[in-house]
């Protein structure tokens, strides 16, 4: 990315921060393009998939989203769009630009683009005009329907069979919230995928450009129904799609045959999608996890999945429920422990995992673990390891302060001095949490960093946790605004990001949001915080519905 800055940013810059996506966005693009022409690490669109495009999804569906060409209207504007919309949102509509104008003629272009321009400042109108000169293509109307607009799609596909199994009917159905009501051009494949001796292999492609709120698709009329049906396959476009009954189905019995990891980490976004969206239940999508994660070899997905299993737990499943599902998740990151790779980072994740267990049994298991009594081929339970070990153990009264003191005796260095604010905050007692707000707000005694540690481990999801928490809800309401008065922005921002009441999912701390917002008339920074975590807990609390019923 910072190597693709000497072009994009240094030969040809923005005339003005409102074309910042100029650098970003193609610096973003142009990274994963050159790893995957050049390099060894040729599944780099894979990763794009899972980390990239979901940052600018989760970006661009909350309130402060706002079009990739930004109205910069000032220097505090131009630091908040270092964001998702810039960096990942810009990339992912590169990649539909290149698919609708072709890679050679978009290359083209931009060769013909860096040669006029170079040692120079451009708008978009500039880059415009180059592409279009190679592709043939207009793209005024694409540029104001992806570059100047807000939101994301969701395509879904509607079709009718005959009794043989035949389309009779298909369509390509596009969604837009209403907020964000604009319906766009895409240019999208559509993958059919057979179960077969070989694993789910796709059978058939077609690729076709999509547009308006239904795109009838004729090549498929009399085509046979898949096993799976991926739309979008190939990553095409920037846009959220659904899996059909039969698809998801499959997709939860067996993802893992999948032997391609783009399709697969496809699968994994649309029902991460449908997942937050209340069209999916969350028990489901940690079925889905459990069963497929076995197939996935790449670390960073490793990781990723199962973040999103403890998140499904935490935030979008029912809380009669979260016991017995954390369970289900730590259990089940137990046994693909047994049988990981001696040594291997997909074993230290699984291990990550397994210490967020909160049972009995798993509980002695993470202790057996910390204390050596248990030893896994080829783990070297580094310092690092111990102290995260021991912070889960401490949220759990499974550690004491005299644990906490043994540890940092054994590691007396700054690194150790905020592992051990943190445990010490983690202790779900009344005092524990009473000593780290004290030291935090009331006598804001702290460096940056201990700070930090010591907000990072204040609200946890355990009931336990919850019961002594509770009270500071209020605390942080009465408080925060004179913290954004008291202190420089960035410590601010820390403060509100780590100390709101994330784990508190209720409508009460919805309420108190809207109070606060009423009463106080924050500044721009902070009410966007603000109204970012309201919507957040709001899509928790929809989602929490459709896993209940």
């Amino acid at each position: 990315h910072e190597m693709a800055h000497m072009w994009f940013g240094d030969l040809v810059t923005m005339r003005w921060w409102d074309d910042l996506w100029l650098n970003e966005s193609f610096a973003t693009y142009a990274s994963v393009l050159a790893q995957t022409s050049a390099t060894r690490w040729t599944s780099a669109w894979t990763t794009f998939a899972t980390t990239e495009k979901a940052w600018a999804a989760r970006q661009d569906q909350l309130p402060s989203t706002h079009p990739i060409v930004a109205d910069a209207t000032d220097m505090e504007a131009v630091k908040t769009n270092f964001d998702g919309i810039t960096y990942a949102k810009g990339a992912s509509v590169l990649k539909q630009l290149v698919a609708w104008v072709g890679q050679n003629e978009f290359l083209a272009g931009l060769r013909s683009y860096f040669r006029r321009y170079e040692y120079d400042n451009t708008s978009l109108r500039d880059l415009l005009e180059e592409l279009e000169v190679s592709s043939g293509r207009k793209l005024d109307g694409w540029a104001k329907e992806w570059l100047e607009t807000t939101g994301v799609n969701t395509l879904r596909p509607r079709f009718e069979t005959d009794s043989s199994g035949l389309y009779t009917a298909f369509d390509v159905v596009q969604e837009a919230v209403a907020d964000h009501p604009t319906l766009r051009s895409h240019r999208i494949a559509i993958g059919l995928y057979d179960r077969t001796e070989n694993g789910l292999e796709r059978r058939e492609r077609v690729e076709l450009d999509v547009s308006g709120p239904l795109t009838e698709v004729t090549k498929l009329l009399g085509a046979r129904q898949p096993d799976l049906l991926l739309l979008n396959d190939d990553d095409l476009t920037y846009a959220k799609i659904r899996l059909d009954e039969r698809s998801l189905a499959t997709t939860i019995e067996s993802i893992g045959d999948v032997r391609e990891s783009l399709p697969r980490a496809l699968l994994w976004s649309a029902a991460w999608d449908m997942t937050r969206d209340a069209e999916m239940a969350a028990r489901d999508h940690l079925r889905l996890v459990l069963g497929g994660l076995v197939a996935e070899d790449d670390i960073n997905m490793v990781q990723t999945l199962l973040a999103r299993a403890g998140l499904a737990i935490e935030a979008y499943g029912q809380p009669d429920n979260r016991s017995a599902a954390r369970q289900q998740l730590t259990d089940g990151a137990y046994q693909l422990l047994q049988a990981a790779e001696a040594g291997s980072d997909q074993q230290l994740a699984l291990l990550y995992t397994v210490a967020t267990a909160e049972d009995p049994a798993g509980l002695e298991r993470v202790r057996a673990i910390f204390d050596g009594t248990q030893e896994l081929p080829g783990l070297v339970l580094d310092t690092e390891l111990r102290w995260h070990l021991l912070i889960e153990l401490a949220a759990h009264g499974r550690a004491t302060e005299a644990d906490i003191a043994t540890e940092l005796a054994a590691d007396p260095t700054a690194a150790g001095e905020k592992r051990a604010a943190s445990a010490r905050t983690a202790i779900p007692t009344a005092e524990a949490k009473a000593a780290a707000w004290a030291a935090v707000v009331e006598r804001d005694e702290l460096s940056n960093h201990m700070q930090i540690a010591t907000m990072r481990t204040f609200w946890r999801p355990e009931p336990d946790q919850l019961a002594v928490t509770l009270p500071y809800v209020d605390r942080f309401f009465d408080v925060v605004s004179d913290v954004w008065r008291e202190r420089s922005m960035d410590s601010a921002q820390t403060f509100t990001e780590l100390l709101f009441p994330t784990e508190v999912v209720s409508d009460a701390v919805l309420a108190r949001v809207d109070r606060f917002l009423a009463e106080e008339s924050p500044q721009p920074a902070l009410r966007r915080m603000m109204v970012e975590a309201r919507d957040t807990m709001a899509r928790a609390l929809r989602a929490r519905a459709c896993d209940a019923s």
